[in-house]
């Protein structure tokens, strides 16, 4: 069957996966939402993980994430999937690495659709995928001294 497009002109190479990235630098919501960025999409949805003073009731002091050199790679293989399944004009997804400080970006990720709910929908699969999938592990250390890591 033919691929069927919205737009005239457009073409079979579109690739709605415009940003996929593992950084080791501070993230930022403007990037990710200017690279998924369409005048076909009639909503965005975006999401953004931050670090949090605690988790499980214990008050977080230290907080590392650390990625599998697979990881990027991953995380589009998902974004792929993502946008095979949905509707989506563009997808970007961004992930950090190293010590984070509470409040600090850890992940950011938008997509944009014609319509506003299939964006939404898009972006949560995006997001859980991701964090079920691809090999970054979190390392936590509490206030009273115990550590943990997550996702290892």
């Amino acid at each position: 069957m033919a691929p069927t497009y919205d737009h005239p002109g457009e073409q079979a190479a579109h690739d709605p996966v415009k940003l996929i990235a593992v950084r080791d630098t501070a993230l930022s919501v403007d990037e990710v939402f200017r690279a998924v960025g369409d005048g076909a999409a009639g909503g965005t949805a975006l999401f953004v993980g931050t670090v949090r003073n605690h988790d499980g009731g214990s008050d977080v002091d230290e907080l590392a994430y650390s990625s599998h050199p697979s990881a990027e790679a991953e995380m589009r293989r998902i974004a792929e999937k993502v946008a095979a399944e949905y509707p989506v004009r563009a997808l970007a997804a961004v992930h950090r690495v190293g010590d984070l400080g509470i409040g600090d970006l850890a992940v950011v990720v938008a997509v944009s659709c014609p319509h506003r709910g299939d964006a939404f929908e898009a972006c949560r699969k995006l997001i859980d995928d991701l964090k079920h999938e691809v090999p970054i592990w979190k390392h936590q250390t509490f206030s009273d001294g115990n550590e943990e890591w997550v996702g290892a």
